[in-house]
């Protein structure tokens, strides 16, 4: 934490003052001293001998299958999807609220990355037969579902969460029909969104897609529905509707490439902005974010290597979209010194706002953005003991507000990080390999 001096020499202030009379006027300088240090603890500028300890974990899970899996934080409810079944806890205690298991022999086969007025989208069927053929909206506050539908069928296991969203009261699915043999080798032949109403699965609006185009991936908000399109086997857009009723707005080309991207190099990450992220999914890979503004003007283009060193877009959890700003971690190697950073970009421009150093290179677990904090799990590296430490940055401005050893190593022991949540006091670590899928952690 910065602070502040100023000269204090002027004429008059030469005097030397003892005794009694320098005592009485020290008093109250200290006294204000004292007051200005504790008040700068209390407003979260450090937290010195502060350590996190863990509140409660999952039971380890050596039965992890490779769909259906999904961990949402809504208010105090922490909420696990896994094929079999979804479970609710206190986030505060650990105790069971509810646990919802699909129909029958069904399975989840997917579920939506994100969710709205505490809905999830879920993918639900039987994986060998008839496919994921049903599409529930499951509410996360008690467990049922609210209504379900028919969806698209087959195997989606590896991209429903791409093909669904919620936002802005609907829910917006991918249209199925046949495949369509112009269409980009791999994608399938959606040729229509379909928005329902996300309480009570009311038909909205259908809005079909360009012509020779499908739908790859959807994102939704409060103001605009966006599509990635795969059009004529090459070409790629970023279409946008209107949440009200599925008027298309506009079209955008992205990345001006003349071949298809493979499947899983391109990631919509978000609707308000419309932010797009091609290729960088595989360590060592190049890619940008792209941003998008009113009417599909391009507002930046964020290329994952530059000055402030190399993003590292292949790890989700390294990358955030929040108040109109993106947020990466980054890996510098400037020389002998090698470090991991966090940067953050402004969307309308592109511009870099900040960059603060946080860990020794490969030392950066995971972020999370919330409350106008950026919350960085990261092995500084100082102690050469692998522990982890817990450091909170200003989302504005970069500066730390706060720093705190773990006294533990929070993902090396059990799996890497797929995510970092946040509630209040409370730090959710969620993990993506078997063993303890999430621990709750608290400062002490």
């Amino acid at each position: 934490m910065a602070t502040r001096t100023t000269d204090d020499t002027g004429p008059g202030r030469e005097r030397r003052l003892s005794g009694r009379q320098g005592r009485a006027l020290l008093r109250p300088l200290l006294a204000a001293v004292t007051a200005l240090l504790v008040a700068g603890l209390a407003a979260g500028c450090s937290a010195l001998g502060s350590s996190l300890r863990v509140v409660w974990e999952a039971p380890v899970d050596s039965n992890i299958r490779g769909y259906g899996n999904g961990t949402w934080l809504v208010g105090d409810t922490l909420v696990h999807s896994r094929y079999d079944a979804v479970t609710a806890f206190d986030a505060l205690t650990g105790k069971g609220r509810w646990e919802y298991a699909p129909p029958g022999q069904e399975h989840i086969c997917a579920a939506s990355r994100r969710t709205a007025e505490s809905v999830v989208l879920i993918a639900r069927g039987n994986m060998t037969d008839a496919g994921c053929s049903t599409v529930a909206a499951l509410d996360l506050t008690t467990g049922r579902e609210r209504w379900h539908m028919p969806g698209t069928p087959g195997d989606l296991a590896g991209t429903f969460t791409q093909l669904v969203a919620v936002g802005g009261g609907i829910a917006v699915l991918r249209d199925a029909d046949e495949w369509n043999p112009d269409a980009r080798p791999g994608a399938s032949g959606s040729k229509a969104l379909r928005a329902f109403d996300l309480r009570t699965g009311a038909p909205r609006w259908t809005a079909a897609v360009p012509e020779g185009c499908v739908a790859e991936q959807v994102a939704a908000g409060e103001r605009q529905v966006v599509a990635v399109l795969a059009c004529a086997r090459t070409e790629l857009l970023l279409a946008a509707f209107d949440p009200a009723d599925g008027r298309q707005r506009w079209t955008a080309p992205l990345g001006g490439r003349t071949t298809p991207v493979p499947d899983g190099q391109m990631t919509l990450l978000s609707a308000e902005p419309a932010v797009v992220q091609t290729g960088g999914t595989t360590e060592g890979q190049p890619g940008a974010f792209l941003a998008f503004g009113a009417g599909g003007k391009s507002t930046g283009r964020i290329e994952t290597t530059g000055r402030y060193g190399t993003v590292q877009a292949h790890t989700p959890a390294l990358v955030a979209v929040a108040d109109g700003r993106l947020y990466l971690g980054a890996e510098s190697r400037e020389r002998q010194a090698y470090r991991d950073r966090v940067v953050a970009f402004d969307l309308t421009s592109g511009n870099q706002v900040w960059l603060e150093d946080v860990a020794v290179a490969g030392g950066l677990r995971a972020l999370d953005v919330t409350g106008g904090r950026v919350t960085v799990l990261a092995d500084r590296g100082s102690r050469n003991d692998g522990l982890d430490e817990l450091r909170v940055l200003d989302s504005a401005t970069g500066d730390e507000k706060e720093s705190i050893e773990a006294g533990l190593d929070v993902d090396r022991a059990q799996g890497e990080l797929a995510d970092l949540l946040v509630y209040e006091e409370l730090i959710v670590a969620v993990r993506q390999d078997s063993g303890r899928l999430f621990s709750v952690y608290t400062r002490e």
